[in-house]
């Protein structure tokens, strides 16, 4: 009975569980409450990095999930692997599903939570260890159709962007309907109109030629289609379901590449150069199709919970770039004395385009179940089975390559397996003194049809001494293969590539070789990663996460870096100078370094709470967007009678508890002391439980990531120089920074809101011969305001159509910083020049969206 006292007294019981009986209360006089977490709530030894509710969410402001996940991008990447891991894996209610597409343009009103969990968790649904995983959990029962308008523009102009999206979304428990189009203009900038510099070696020798920073485009006009269906149903009452999505998607773009140019010589040996063809200037047009099909299929099979996912995809693109004009005739004539040199150039006859096609299929499927076939003391032993085969091809062709044309086909046969043990317990009492201790194991083989087997593995341990306190470590060893691309692609000769020359300090026009490199090796990755996390005592869903990594790797595979001095002193056959040094040729075809290491830190610290008072709102008032605060559609009434009484007095009121489910309360399940539920219901997964809804509060929540680079080698050959990025050496035109952070904050209340966010990154520099580039530090806010004007009861009652109407304000780089880069005189290389970089700087948007 004092058990039962202190858990009713620590417990906040909102509603009792509808399924229940009152036969099955044998003794009334004595009842024993079970919390449990929130239906779809992913149950794995390690805490969550963050949690969401529907306050948090709508603090953020967006309109899609896709926009959401943009905004958490800090929170949900990886910084595992080289340069960190890339999308997280995504789960809804606590299963895999096939992509991102079926969610990802969900409103954020259908969520009731998302969980962000760490690379430990991945493994366990089958993921690979560079990921961390994305649960969203959502609402029962919800139903909108969505308007969403946007235009924004460059504080300077030159260009906008234009966006129209129209929704729908049924849920219904397991049956859910979504259906997705969007359309995105953008229109083109140009060099001219962000007053670039030209190479002198581009400029007319003639004023009145055409300038070429106006047939120059920095932006391209760009014009994206999609229209998304998704489509799921209940197979059966035992939690089978069966989902289906299908997208296509359409891209058109062109940008300008300049003009035509000639150089003239006379007869008295006058030379001028002349750029021509205002009318008709050089042009890339592109144009992309993408069709992708996905499924999944979710089944229990005895006590294992199996989920089959196939994801497809086609896409065709075609690229049409225009040829150089023939001026042979004209340098003939110039030569002979029949042609002016200094007077109007003629339209030449039109030179044509090339054709570039190139068609992507790629499929997968993968099969895992999750099961725990044997119970130990410490709790059950969880084991993920997972197996899959995944196969991808290219074809392509180019008309300035003849007889060149790549088809390329990949197999890969996979299959793994997670076990989790755990070794102490609190919660069960077993070495209760050292907290919760749990060890994962994975190991996985691939084997690759067109390069050979490949293998990983990882050990892992997770120590809770207490309940907010978590310590983890896992070691990583895992194979990759080179993409099809890297292996494969044909060798591709192209001229007059403008290349920034570090060693000369030059800008130049130089011959590129592009391709595949058929030799290259696997690589093999062998890494470590510490965490520690703390849930914060005087914040709800509060923490601090300090993670180190430690990753080394064999045999990297690179595309070629910039050259810089120390790249060409490693790489001499890939470079053709002229006997005065000046850049000719540069070979750009995959190299392979012969080790990497890399040593990080990321400090990652949520807050998150309320403020204000909460306000009085009837039952069943729920946020915008079509659904009750619980989830329901409108214009649903709430089963059951309100205020009847059943024994003991408790409450038997179904409407409280189907909006106690919605909303993500703890639920109480009243047992008898007699009863004996099963031992593994009982065991509970350590981490923040989902409290009772705002009530009306604001909401407010800052999220600030660090990272710090310890190190970050590579080591050319195994007798060879050692590349130090952090001290000046690069293999990319930009430094590497040793430190960077990110910081997210916002705050909701009573429908107004906003969010804001920052960047920082860091100096850092490249090593030249005659000059060092200097890239200083920089920092970058971006502010979003906005008003949900269906909190605004007075201007409702005057302006009923504003009803579930959302007005936002966007700036991004609000300060309109750009990065400054110099040599070392103080001078900005020509395509180092600040608008060069970033064109686009001070953005500003405008956003209406409305939900019936």
């Amino acid at each position: 009975m004092t058990l039962a006292v202190a858990l009713l007294t620590s417990v906040p019981v909102w509603a009792q569980d509808p399924s229940q009986s009152d036969g099955a209360v044998e003794d009334a006089d004595e009842i024993v409450v079970v919390a449990e977490k929130l239906r779809g709530q992913v149950d794995a030894p390690q805490p969550p990095i963050l949690v969401l509710n529907e306050e948090d969410i709508a603090a953020y402001g967006t309109g899609s999930l896709a926009e959401l996940m943009e905004v958490l991008a800090p929170q949900t990447g990886s910084g595992r692997g080289r340069g960190g891991g890339g999308m997280p894996a995504f789960l809804v209610n606590g299963m895999r599903i096939s992509s991102f597409r079926e969610m990802r343009s969900y409103p954020p009103e259908a969520v009731k939570a998302i969980e962000i969990l760490p690379e430990e968790v991945a493994q366990r649904y089958g993921f690979s260890a560079n990921q961390r995983v994305v649960n969203i959990i959502l609402k029962d029962n919800f139903s909108s159709r969505e308007v969403e308008l946007e235009y924004s523009q460059p504080g300077k102009g030159g260009y906008s962007e234009q966006d129209v999206e129209l929704t729908y979304l049924r849920l219904d428990g397991s049956n859910r309907l979504n259906i997705n189009s969007e359309f995105n203009n953008t229109t083109m900038l140009t060099e001219a109109e962000r007053n670039i510099a030209q190479a002198e070696t581009s400029l007319s020798d003639i004023a009145t030629d055409p300038d070429p920073a106006a047939y120059r485009s920095i932006v391209s006009d760009k014009t994206d289609g999609e229209i998304t269906a998704n489509w799921s149903s209940k197979l059966a009452d035992n939690g089978s379901s069966l989902s289906l999505n299908g997208t296509y998607e359409r891209s058109d773009s062109s940008s300008l590449q300049g003009l035509n140019s000639v150089r003239l010589t006379d007869p008295e040996g006058m030379t001028v150069l002349r750029n021509f063809g205002a009318a008709d200037p050089l042009e890339n047009r592109s144009k992309t199709d993408t069709f992708s099909l996905g499924s999944t299929l979710n089944a229990p099979l005895g006590e294992w919970q199996v989920t089959a996912t196939l994801d497809s995809s086609y896409a065709s693109s075609r690229t049409e770039t225009d040829r150089d004009a023939d001026t042979s005739e004209l340098v003939s004539a110039a030569a002979a004395g029949s042609f002016d040199i200094f007077g109007a150039i003629p339209r030449l006859a039109d030179a044509g385009y090339e054709t570039a096609r190139t068609k992507n299929y790629s499929a997968s499927s993968l099969v895992t179940a999750m099961g725990s076939p044997l119970y130990l003391p410490a709790g059950d032993l969880s084991v993920t089975l997972n197996a899959g085969y995944g196969w991808d091809r290219i074809e392509s062709d180019d008309t300035r390559n003849v007889n060149r044309d790549i088809q390329l086909t990949r197999g890969d046969l996979s299959a793994g397996v997670n076990i989790g043990v755990p070794i102490a317990s609190r919660r069960d009492d077993v070495w209760n003194v050292i907290g919760d201790i749990s060890l994962n194991f994975t190991g996985g083989v691939n084997h690759l049809s067109d390069f050979g087997t490949l293998t990983d593995w990882s050990a892992g341990v997770t120590w809770g001494p207490t309940e907010t306190l978590t310590f983890t470590a896992t070691y990583i060893g895992e194979d990759t293969a080179p993409t099809l691309a890297q292996l494969g692609n044909p060798e591709i000769v192209t001229n007059n590539v403008q290349i920034y020359d570090l060693v000369n300090d030059d800008t130049v026009l130089a011959q590129v070789i592009s391709g595949g490199n058929p030799d290259l090796p696997k690589q093999s990755a062998r890494d470590w990663k510490f965490g520690l996390q703390w849930d914060l005592p005087f914040l709800e869903r509060s923490n601090i996460n300090i993670e180190y990594f430690r990753n080394r790797t064999d045999d990297v595979v690179a595309s070629f870096p910039t050259l810089t001095p120390a790249i060409e002193a490693a790489f001499p056959e890939r470079v053709t100078r002229a006997v005065d040094g000046t850049l000719l040729a540069i070979d750009q075809r995959p190299i392979t370094f012969s080790k990497q290491e890399e040593e990080r830190i990321d400090i990652g610290l949520n807050l998150s709470g309320s403020f204000g008072k909460a306000e009085i709102q009837p039952s069943g008032g729920g946020r915008p967007g079509g659904a009750r605060a619980g989830g329901e559609r409108p214009g649903t009434a709430p089963s059951g009678n309100p205020g009847e009484k059943g024994k003991n007095n408790r409450s038997t009121d179904e409407s409280a508890a189907s909006d106690d489910e919605q909303n993500g309360s703890v639920s109480a399940d009243s047992k008898t002391n007699n009863q004996h539920a099963e031992t593994g219901n009982k065991r509970q997964t350590r981490g923040p439980r989902f409290g009772p809804p705002g009530g009306g509060k604001g909401r407010w929540f800052v999220n600030l990531t660090n990272t710090i680079e310890l190190q970050n080698k590579i080591s050319v050959s195994d007798n060879g120089p050692v590349l130090d990025l952090l001290e000046g050496d690069a293999l990319s035109s930009s430094g590497n920074p040793r430190y960077s952070a990110k910081l997210r904050g916002g705050m909701f209340y009573r429908g107004f809101g906003g969010f804001i966010s920052g960047s920082y990154t860091g100096k850092s520099h490249v090593d030249g011969t005659s000059s060092d580039i200097y890239f200083n530090d920089l920092v970058t806010f971006d502010l979003r305001l906005f008003v949900d004007l269906n909190q605004r009861k007075t201007l409702i009652e005057k302006m009923p159509a504003l009803k579930n109407t959302r007005l936002s304000f966007r700036v991004d780089n609000i300060f309109d910083a750009r990065q400054h880069i110099t040599n070392a005189d103080g001078e900005v290389p020509l395509r180092y020049q600040p608008y060069l970089v970033d064109p686009t700087g001070r953005f500003i948007g405008m956003e209406l969206r409305k939900l019936f």
